[in-house]
């Protein structure tokens, strides 16, 4: 299931601790652009992009997690076409995030 209403996915539960994190990011982005406005050294600025970007692929590792022990596990468990798709849309979730 990609989207819809009703349906209970496995990040559920830590709803509002993603976020609270994703706020956070958001104002380390608004810093970033502060950083630049004000003409802020470029190592400095690379500096908190870099923190960003790690806090990004924490809130990312954290889904795939979560991904994989609730929504593939329960496809797998059912077995059929569903669990194959599960299966190939995380793998292509990894590459996408190696890729970044």
């Amino acid at each position: 299931m990609s989207s819809g209403g009703g349906y209970v996915y496995g990040y559920s539960a830590d709803r509002e601790a993603y976020l609270k994190r994703l706020r956070r990011i958001e104002g380390q982005v608004r810093g970033l652009q502060r950083m630049v406005e004000e003409d802020r050294y470029c190592i400095d600025i690379l500096t908190q992009v870099s923190a960003a970007t790690k806090a990004l692929h924490a809130v990312a590792l954290g889904l795939l997690e979560q991904h994989l022990g609730h929504c593939v596990a329960e496809a797998t468990a059912a077995g059929g076409r569903e669990a194959d798709d599960k299966v190939t849309e995380a793998t292509d979730a990894i590459a996408r995030l190696l890729q970044s």
